[in-house]
């Protein structure tokens, strides 16, 4: 055994809360807002529960650390807590990339789903140069690739590329978890 909670996950298991992972400009907001929007859940976005340090950190190119994480980790499992205690059901972006972080956010709850978009460093890359108004500049990119540690089977991730437009990867989503959701 890894040490890891690991969930048991059933098809048949209701599932309150998606959290979506990838690195910078995977679209994981981009695909959690499609998500919740087709689905009618809450939405949130990690990048709103850093603090002001983490965001002037990343802004002026220096990789966070996990020191720097930690509490913005709880402050996110806390919203998932928050979101499954009301009887509610959520999707969240955020990036997880390292199994310690995930959990933190997923752990044992049986009805928090992971969805990995996964997708190649060029094509990242050139999405984050197209990015506007944002904190994570290309320069911390590398950082965040050698930082992902891919979720493994025990996890139990919906793994999506991210080679197709936002609208298309939340349709095969919401297939893999046959949740029923709005076609708009």
């Amino acid at each position: 055994m890894n040490g890891h909670a690991t969930p048991t996950i059933a098809a048949s298991d209701p599932v309150a809360v998606l959290v979506v992972m990838g690195v910078s400009s995977s679209g994981k907001t981009t695909v959690a807002t499609e998500l919740s929007r087709r689905l009618h859940w809450e939405l949130a976005d990690a990048d709103t529960f850093h603090s002001a340090a983490n965001v002037h950190k990343m802004e002026s190119g220096t990789p966070l650390t996990d020191e720097d994480r930690w509490p913005w980790l709880r402050a996110i499992a806390a919203w998932i807590d928050g979101v499954r205690a009301a009887g509610r059901h959520g999707a969240i972006g955020c990036s997880a990339l390292k199994r310690s972080y995930r959990d933190i956010l997923i752990g044992d709850r049986n009805d928090v789903r992971l969805v990995y978009l996964k997708g190649d460093f060029d094509l990242v890359k050139q999405r984050m140069k197209q990015r506007h108004r944002h904190y994570m500049p290309v320069a911390l990119l590398q950082s965040q690739f050698d930082a992902l540690e891919e979720p493994t089977q025990d996890e139990h991730p919906i793994v999506v590329s991210i080679d197709a437009d936002p609208s298309s990867i939340a349709a095969e989503i919401i297939a893999q978890l046959r949740l029923p959701a709005s076609a708009a």
